[in-house]
């Protein structure tokens, strides 16, 4: 006969929304408590009084390969089949980004950008994405002409505004992302699903969590006090802050989001538009773009990349290099003492996810758990 467990969940974001449920769906006793006075962490959205979507913690937009996740959070929402597009303010134009054939022919000449396009498609795939990197190690002057300006013009400044440093700090997983699309697909994702919840993210998580066998506790501070309290406890904050930063902090970016409404219908072309190379924020999101919404007012945010400082932001993005890795390290170890406690999530892990990750994180971690523990 199972066992059946209480489990405290720290932090209300999609990870542990997704494994309290799983839980709960198991018969478990489940608790999950947050700081802030809403679930969904990040994800956080509400509908204002022109009825628009807006994403509290900047766009959010859901794609995946996954089948196993779209049927799962599928059981919670009916999708509005979204197909995100981005565009980059370069040398004036906007373009599609990733770069693109029609970025390509849309910034040169004629001629010149006729060679870019049948260079790229006498090295690589068609309908694949090349990494920037990749493509400078290309012998083609062509595609090192191309791939330098795509490097300057597309990832350099932005990467700099992102995360206050320059490329070679970072970790070559964050500086390989930036890629060129061999082909014309504008969407900047190329997932099996993509959408947005057509009631909106919170709505899909006050479902998911809406279980006899769940409780949720929001404006709720952790205290390890709890922890004789229950059978087991899932920690998705900070590592470092569970810990007492013994080690030191590990570094994050943040964001500040400045939200204007407009009296117009529209404020820009499309729902994204990065600014790589001008003026201090990296894009502005405009949020009716998501469900098409119909309004005489529009919504946007300026989104400002920050340092974040403890007391005062939020956590946003781990900044993923050598030495980071190795303090995390050390708090990994420092986890590995205590049975009671696993950590996980974005803060946990101290690692980006995106949510379909998240989801698949917590999924496997509720089938590898409860196959040895409850």
């Amino acid at each position: 006969m199972e066992d059946y467990l209480n489990f405290l969940l720290i932090g209300a974001g999609i990870t542990n929304l997704t494994l309290g449920l799983t839980a709960a769906l198991r018969s478990h006793s489940v608790v999950i408590i947050d700081r802030r006075d809403h679930v969904g962490g990040n994800c956080f959205d509400y509908f204002d009084e022109n009825s628009i979507d807006i994403h509290a913690y900047g766009t959010h937009i859901f794609h995946t390969d996954d089948a196993e996740v779209w049927r799962f959070l599928s059981q919670f929402t009916q999708w509005y089949p979204y197909q995100h597009e981005v565009k980059a303010l370069v040398d004036g134009q906007l373009v599609p980004v990733p770069f693109n054939f029609n970025s390509i022919e849309q910034l040169f000449p004629k001629e010149m950008a006729e060679r870019m396009i049948t260079a790229l498609l006498s090295e690589f795939e068609f309908n694949k994405k090349v990494p920037i990197l990749k493509l400078r190690e290309s012998k083609n002057p062509d595609l090192q002409f191309l791939a330098e300006y795509v490097y300057e013009k597309i990832f350099l400044h932005y990467t700099e505004k992102q995360w206050d440093v320059r490329p070679e700090d970072l970790d070559p997983l964050v500086t390989g992302r930036v890629p060129v699309f061999v082909g014309r697909d504008n969407r900047y994702f190329q997932a099996k699903y993509q959408g947005i919840p057509l009631e909106g993210y919170t709505r899909m998580f006050e479902k998911m969590v809406d279980h006899p066998n769940i409780e949720v506790r929001l404006n709720n501070e952790f205290d390890k006090s709890m922890l004789d309290e229950y059978d087991h406890v899932f920690f998705s904050g900070a590592i470092d802050e569970f810990f007492d930063y013994k080690f030191g902090q590990l570094p994050y970016r943040s964001l500040r989001f400045d939200f204007l409404t407009f009296n117009r219908p529209y404020f820009q072309p499309n729902s994204v538009v990065n600014y790589p190379n001008n003026y201090d924020f990296t894009r502005i999101g405009e949020y009716k773009y998501f469900l098409d919404t119909q309004s005489k007012n529009t919504v946007v945010s300026y989104e400002y990349p920050e340092a974040f400082v403890l007391g005062k932001n939020e956590r946003y993005y781990p900044i993923i290099n050598e030495e980071n890795k190795r303090l995390y390290e050390k708090y990994l170890e420092e986890a590995k003492k205590n049975e009671k406690v696993t950590f996980l999530g974005r803060l946990g892990d101290y690692k980006y996810y995106d949510m379909d990750q998240a989801v698949a994180r917590a999924l496997n971690l509720a089938k590898t758990f409860c196959s040895t523990n409850c």
